[in-house]
């Protein structure tokens, strides 16, 4: 430890997650090194740059730079606490079954410096008994070390899992201010993570057992997964039945204990379009509902690739704007993204008629490979396609008047142009999702 009992911090993945991570740990002036395996993301962040959009993550990422408290390198070095916060996708195998390799091989890394008195925290997310198998790997590897729950004396180091809880273009405000749910190996463990979290939340902070942190983790997203599925299929059913879903989720969410979500293209992104399997993997017979949303979205984003073909061929030679990629809105990320895989879908279809507006996209992901998709701006798409599908809420997309858009056949996936015209005859057809 630091003389003013400030830890020494290693973060372990700077990416959308892990570097803001590392970010406001070292606003608290614990010195931080971020480890990641591009170089080109040691660079940019060395010079005081961001390689992610994430509001006001420029500015802090700077002055921590500047002021000596963040660095990054390719390497791992000795620290008192080691932040691992890599990604845990899936295995190419077709089943949906988690990937922890990134976690492990993080892991290995984190054994070969460490030292007695070390806490090592696991915040990616998670399979239950990830962290376990975490301290198992290291245990295996560091046979000098006493490691917590595989000794009768006491520990050498700690080892607990705490996942974070934030939202894109939020994310610096809630890693401060939300509650955090720290899991111990042992109680001992709990304790020492809670102590360094309580350096920089300003959230409560729960400790509990690891295997139940990770299980809440899952289950938060879980749920918002399962009330977007109810969205999503009562769109498709207002679909089939001619009624205009929106205005029936706003009848019904008048009633005082009714909150439905609002249904968009499927669901994306790198927790609630992942983290529901991995409650199904584990318990693939009792998770039913759990998986039935899984399928309910995915079904949707179909659905609107569906809907996007019928009307693009009603409207042969016109050109079409898709508009957005990202998997929410307002920021650049794309992981998981249904707009992404709609837009691509369309593009390798119909061609040079598709055109891509996302004010944070610099060019077009690969999918796009091979295909005569071109990328444009909103001012462009506005004045020369004649079909609009609009798949992601950016602000940008939301403030444009009607005028700009009437002589347009619209796809409104979204929900951001309530006052487009219903006619079906006519310009300006207003499809619901």
């Amino acid at each position: 430890m630091q003389g003013d009992n400030k830890p020494t911090v290693c973060v372990i993945g700077l990416g959308y997650i892990g570097l803001p991570t590392a970010a406001v740990i070292a606003r608290a002036n614990c010195p931080v090194t971020g480890i990641d395996v591009s170089q080109h993301v040691v660079d940019t962040i060395n010079r005081g740059e961001i390689h992610i959009e994430e509001v006001d993550l420029d500015g802090l990422v700077r002055g921590v730079v500047q002021r000596g408290m963040l660095r990054a390198s390719t390497q791992i070095v000795p620290a008192d606490v080691f932040v691992i916060a890599v990604p845990t996708p899936f295995e190419k195998d077709g089943h949906h079954t988690p990937d922890v390799s990134y976690v492990m091989a993080a892991a290995t890394e984190v054994a070969g410096v460490l030292k007695k008195g070390d806490c090592v925290i696991l915040e990616s997310t998670s399979p239950v008994g990830t962290t376990e198998a975490m301290r198992d790997l290291i245990a295996g590897l560091r046979p000098d070390i006493k490691l917590p729950g595989l000794t009768s004396e006491t520990p050498d180091v700690a080892i607990s899992y705490c996942p974070e809880r934030v939202l894109p273009g939020r994310i610096l405000e809630e890693l401060t201010h939300n509650d955090r749910s720290i899991g111990g190996i042992t109680p001992r463990c709990a304790r020492k993570a809670l102590a360094f979290y309580k350096q920089f939340v300003r959230g409560t902070c729960v400790t509990t057992d690891a295997r139940s942190a990770e299980m809440c983790k899952l289950v938060e997203n879980s749920f918002r997964d399962v009330n977007i599925a109810f969205a999503n299929e009562l769109s498709m059913i207002a679909d089939r039945m001619g009624l205009d879903v929106w205005e029936v989720i706003r009848l019904a969410n008048r009633h005082p204990r009714v909150n439905i979500l609002q249904p968009g293209p499927g669901v994306g992104g790198h927790c609630i379009a992942v983290d529901p399997w991995f409650i199904v993997h584990g318990a693939p017979e009792q998770s039913r509902i759990i998986r039935a949303a899984r399928e309910i979205n995915d079904a949707k984003m179909h659905h609107v690739l569906a809907r996007a073909g019928e009307l693009i061929e009603a409207n042969p030679g016109v050109p079409v704007a898709c508009l957005g990629l990202a998997f929410k809105a307002n920021i650049d990320d794309f992981r998981e993204s249904p707009a992404r895989y709609v837009a691509a879908s369309l593009a390798r279809e119909f061609g040079e008629r598709i055109k891509i507006v996302e004010p944070y996209a610099a060019a077009l992901p690969q999918e796009f490979d091979g295909t005569s998709a071109e990328l444009v701006d909103l001012d462009t798409a506005l004045e020369t396609c004649g079909v609009l599908i609009v798949l992601v809420d950016h602000d940008v997309f939301r403030v444009v008047p009607l005028e700009e858009r009437a002589r347009a056949v619209v796809y409104d996936t979204r929900g951001i142009w309530p006052d487009s015209s219903e006619a079906p005859s006519k310009p300006g057809l207003r499809l619901a999702s």
